[in-house]
């Protein structure tokens, strides 16, 4: 990753393994738009890692599907806070054993539409954080998986990572959820229920055909073992602060403002509100 030095040397490392298990799903949604209009605004590179308790999160494709709503009432029903999210992708469960990663950074001036650079500087960050376990990260759709995408992340042929990103007018948040801990299989066959729900009455090339078998966990694929979760964090924050500057550091300090509770919550309900599906009868 030396080509990301620069960024890196000033990047913040926003740490939020811990959550309130009180706060709505779409908490660090909301959290990762403030921050990015702050960056937007002259603030600081930020990493933001986080986890959240038994939430759905699904795409603004499937929000249209005939039976969402339905289907997110379904999954409450079994005690999960479902959300859509204003980032690209599609449905993914979060828990405990999924740690997220958002990267937000500033527009390299005006114009500025690498999409497929920003995936891959992902890409790279989870692939040396990684290093240590002697696996090969290989990027590419992978047939059958959940929220599928051309920087789907794997080993062995199963997915354990995918790759989101939300673009605003002067910055970006590329996120990325990686399954650490627990079974992949039964993430996946959740979202395959999901569908299964939500895709009636629709053609089945609206939505994406899961295959139980095509997705796992580090814990599973790179020999973690128990506690995958906190190793993989720990080993993303080693490999951002490898390459920070005490120089870049001190600077990003001073131009640092985090949101509130409070904004952040507002947020979080703005969010719900405009992207809430609705019911098609």
């Amino acid at each position: 990753m030396s080509d990301f030095n620069d960024e890196f040397s000033s990047m913040l490392i926003l740490d939020r393994m811990n959550p309130d298990p009180q706060q709505d799903a779409l908490y660090p949604f909301a959290l990762d738009e403030l921050l990015c209009k702050e960056t937007g605004r002259g603030g600081p590179p930020l990493l933001h890692i986080w986890r959240h308790p038994r939430s759905f999160i699904i795409g603004l494709r499937d929000s249209r599907l005939p039976g969402a709503a339905k289907a997110c009432a379904w999954l409450e029903a079994l005690g999960y806070k479902t959300a859509i999210r204003n980032s690209g992708g599609a449905a993914v469960p979060l828990d405990l054993g999924v740690v997220n990663l958002s990267l937000i950074l500033p527009k390299q001036g005006k114009g500025d539409e690498r999409f497929r650079g920003d995936f891959e500087r992902m890409y790279a960050l989870i692939r040396e954080a990684l290093a240590s376990t002697g696996v090969t990260v290989d990027k590419g759709e992978i047939a059958g998986a959940y929220c599928p995408g051309d920087f789907d992340l794997s080993i062995g042929g199963r997915k354990f990572c995918g790759i989101a990103q939300r673009r605003q007018a002067h910055a970006f948040v590329v996120q990325a959820f990686v399954i650490a801990d627990g079974s992949g299989q039964e993430r996946a066959q959740l979202v395959r229920e999901f569908y299964d729900r939500a895709g009636r009455g629709a053609d089945p090339g609206d939505f994406p055909q899961v295959d139980g078998g095509s997705t796992a966990s580090l814990a599973e694929l790179a020999g973690l073992g128990k506690g995958a979760a906190a190793s993989f964090a720990e080993a993303v924050k080693t490999v951002i602060r490898s390459r920070q500057s005490a120089e870049g550091i001190a600077a990003s300090a001073a131009r640092l403002t985090l949101p509130g509770t409070r904004e952040v919550t507002a947020m979080a309900e703005q969010l719900k509100q405009r992207y809430a599906p609705k019911e098609q009868v």
